[in-house]
């Protein structure tokens, strides 16, 4: 299951870099697209560094990074979905991923804090 999760984390972010090179560049899509790279990138690379926490409040901390960051990615994408209907299915797929990540980063926090407190 790690090793899914960290290729799905590196595929969103790839996958969300792929978009964000197809958007037109404006100052405005310019703004939206420097942060959707960087939270969406920024997915990974958490859930990457989670992955060696030294103990389970370290790993918990890590992966409530990854939480908010995949939140603010399908945010971002919320963003482009209403301002530009020309990548419309393409926005969706990844809003999709994000929010499966979501859920699954969610669920990650959830047992690790029982199994915390047990």
């Amino acid at each position: 299951m790690k090793k899914e999760i960290l290729n799905r984390t590196k595929k969103f972010a790839i996958d969300c870099w792929m978009f964000c090179e197809k958007v037109p560049k404006s100052r405005e899509y310019n703004a939206f697209v420097n942060q959707l790279i960087r939270s969406s990138s920024s997915v990974g690379a958490n859930y990457r560094a989670s992955q060696r926490a030294k103990s389970t409040a370290d790993f918990i901390n890590k992966l409530k990074i990854v939480e908010e960051e995949v939140d603010e990615s399908v945010y971002w994408l919320e963003i482009f979905e209403e301002v530009s209907s020309e990548f419309l299915e393409e926005i969706q797929v990844l809003k999709k991923e994000g929010n499966e990540l979501l859920a699954i980063t969610v669920a990650s926090i959830n047992t690790a804090r029982r199994n915390n407190n047990k």
